[in-house]
């Protein structure tokens, strides 16, 4: 596992920490966590599209669209339960979408559909909100998992574990990872060893789409509320994540540690803009230059990377 992305982060750590002494108080180490779950969830499914040389558009429109549902859900029963599997549901329903047409319609690019459900799930969502604004109210359990901390950690920061545990096992000790890397890495080859790569792809999504899910949970219990304007920019923060962290938009390469180092990154700049006072609209600017310096890398890396690869065949017996 390459160690860049963690040194990175740590190097980041120490020089905000030079300049704000308050950064690394205990209370701002939790609401780091706390703001940057919702950004880690929804960036593993980020990650594993990014995987398959995909990528996920709708993110944040899913998000907010399954927060609306949520909400609607609570309006006509108390019930925890009945009101996050409403949220899952809305998201993984988005998911399956996106795969489906992609896969199956035979678009050149999941790009096509992802930005029209984008559009279309907020759309949705400020139809469905009532008034077309946000809608007060989440059951405990949900504003528990999003707002409440156990042990002096928030909540979040567990439910950013667990999915995180279960997508590594989906990858690390499944055959289905393996299936997921060799379709991002050589489609073609792929087909011929006899994967399924339809419906690897197609899966993807829909582990995107409930990680979008997931992370409407934790957003509504956070806010306890549900609107349609969340999850604004949410796709580029999540692409981010996964680029920095490492991953390569050509497919077949990535870590999903490095994703959540990335999501980390993207929440310790914010917060520490925040402490030095920066405007919102530099801060957005500042992520915007991250992601187009995280690209640049990735180009000059698979650069460099393919000239090594010459040098070595060239120097070969």
């Amino acid at each position: 596992m390459n160690v860049g992305p963690v040194l990175i982060l740590v190097l980041l750590i120490a020089g905000i920490s030079l300049l704000t002494p308050n950064f690394l108080k205990p209370g701002n180490i939790g609401n780091i966590l706390a703001q940057t779950a919702v950004i880690a969830i929804v960036a593993i499914g980020q990650h594993l599209v990014i995987l398959t040389r995909g990528i996920d558009l709708s993110v944040g429109a899913n998000l907010a669209l399954a927060t609306v549902v949520g909400g609607l859900v609570y309006r006509w029963v108390d019930s925890s339960t009945l009101v996050i599997l409403a949220m899952l549901a809305s998201g993984v329903l988005v998911g399956f979408v996106n795969g489906a047409v992609y896969v199956f319609g035979r678009l050149p690019h999941p790009f096509i559909i992802t930005l029209a459900t984008l559009s279309i799930c907020k759309g949705l969502a400020l139809e469905l909100a009532v008034n077309h604004t946000t809608m007060r109210g989440m059951p405990g359990a949900v504003a528990a998992l999003g707002e409440t901390s156990s042990l002096g950690v928030p909540n979040s920061f567990f439910v950013v574990v667990g999915v995180a545990l279960v997508v590594l096992v989906l990858t690390k000790a499944m055959v289905w990872g393996r299936w997921t890397y060799a379709v991002g890495g050589n489609p073609k080859a792929a087909v011929e060893m006899g994967i399924p790569v339809k419906w690897v792809l197609v899966v993807t999504y829909v582990i995107a789409g409930l990680c979008a899910g997931i992370g409407a949970v934790v957003l509504a219990g956070r806010t306890g509320a549900g609107s349609p304007l969340y999850g604004n920019l949410l796709e580029l923060d999540t692409i981010a994540a996964v680029i920095i962290g490492g991953a390569s938009f050509l497919g077949g390469r990535g870590h999903l540690g490095h994703a959540l180092v990335g999501a980390v990154m993207i929440g310790v700049i914010r917060n520490a803009l925040n402490l030095l006072n920066v405007d919102v609209f530099y801060q957005m600017i500042a992520i915007g230059l991250i992601i187009v310096l995280a690209v640049e890398a990735d180009v000059l890396r698979n650069h460099l990377e393919a000239r090594a690869r010459v040098s070595q065949a060239r120097a070969a017996p």
